[in-house]
């Protein structure tokens, strides 16, 4: 069956060999490392690829936001979930202490103030929740810096009822900013030693923890090579995109996930209209080593050089593209996790050619 003649555009199409490979690879460098997998969600949003991820051997998920939690632990797939976000307000807590009866929960804090909630609702309800403590070791986003701050965070939440301080993690996104893999490895091992050399300073306070996480697929080979880490929470790697291309190590053969989309015009012949715009491609810009709003998979030197919403418009620059109205093409995503957020389904398509349709049940779920 051809999927390029089967499917309506825009529409995303998965590869399902090269999704199995990306996930038994990067779970079996996991085990390699002595390190737990807990895969994060927001990448794929559907239940099928987290059983993968679980039947790879991860102990768990990892979810930005409670909906994606609920969505897949009412899936009967996952019964172990980290919420690696704060959990603030009390529609929120009141979901959470929910969501704790029906799986065993963890949560991200970075606050005295979000704690000190967290733990009033927990007495309230009988409960104890594991909280993780959030450290940003050069994202600049949520989280505490590495050493003191960290050390006064954890104390204080450690003497709090309800709650048991269970860990530590950061998410070093920064490292996707680097522009070789030399510096990548140096972001990453500087992100990876911080976490350590806090958490020995956190046990020699009588604070014992179990869970140091780290989560970035660019870093997973890089900040994951320091001993004592834990845990691992890679996303992207089980499509990946084209932002990871500049590392050489992924190049477009590896990547699971493509954008289905048809040539709807040829107004001239430096110029194609296609039906993918912001509303499926996003207006995420692309990495530092290329230009567009995509990977144009057949014709790698034309460039997605603007969108409107149902539009996007490539450029090419030689002038003498063979695409006619008509004709379908792939696009591998600048980022993959908001396009994915953008459709109701998949379509994986199996060697043998057969193609199924995966719903993206966490699609949304962003409260």
């Amino acid at each position: 069956m051809n999927y390029r003649v089967e499917l309506d555009t825009p529409c995303l199409v998965v590869q399902k060999q090269l999704l199995q490979q990306n996930i038994d690879e990067m779970a079996a460098y996991a085990r390699e490392q002595g390190i737990n997998m807990r895969p994060h969600q927001k990448t794929h949003k559907t239940a099928e690829i987290a059983k993968m991820q679980m039947d790879a051997g991860a102990i768990g998920v990892t979810c930005a936001k409670l909906g994606e939690a609920e969505a897949l632990v009412d899936s009967g797939v996952v019964n172990d979930v980290f919420l690696a976000y704060q959990v603030v307000g009390p529609r929120k807590i009141a979901r959470l202490l929910q969501l704790m009866d029906r799986a065993k929960v963890s949560v991200a804090v970075d606050g005295v103030e979000s704690a000190q909630s967290l733990s009033e609702a927990c007495m309230a309800d009988g409960k104890t929740l594991d909280v993780i403590i959030e450290m940003n070791t050069g994202l600049n986003r949520a989280g505490i810096l590495p050493g003191e701050e960290t050390e006064r965070l954890a104390e204080a939440v450690a003497a709090m009822p309800g709650l048991n301080v269970k860990g530590i993690m950061t998410h070093e996104g920064h490292v996707a900013k680097a522009m070789s893999q030399d510096e990548l490895d140096s972001y990453g091992g500087d992100a990876g030693q911080a976490m350590i050399e806090t958490a020995k300073r956190l046990r020699e306070k009588g604070i014992n923890i179990e869970v140091i996480s780290v989560g970035s697929t660019p870093g997973s080979f890089s900040t994951t090579k320091v001993d004592g880490i834990t845990e691992m929470r890679p996303g992207t790697y089980v499509f990946y995109d084209s932002a990871i291309f500049r590392f050489g190590r992924i190049g477009p053969d590896r990547c699971a996930l493509r954008i289905l989309a048809t040539v709807v015009s040829r107004p001239s012949p430096d110029r194609a209209v296609i039906d993918a715009g912001s509303k499926t491609l996003t207006m995420d810009p692309p990495p530092p080593d290329r230009q567009g709003y995509g990977y144009v998979v057949d014709e790698p030197d034309a460039i997605i050089a603007r969108v409107s919403e149902e539009h996007g418009v490539i450029e090419f620059p030689s002038g003498n593209s063979k695409l006619a109205v008509g004709d379908v093409i792939e696009i591998i995503p600048n980022h993959v996790c908001p396009t994915v957020n953008l459709q109701d389904e998949m379509f994986v398509v199996s060697e043998d050619g057969s193609i199924e349709a995966w719903k993206i049940i966490a699609r949304g779920k962003v409260r």
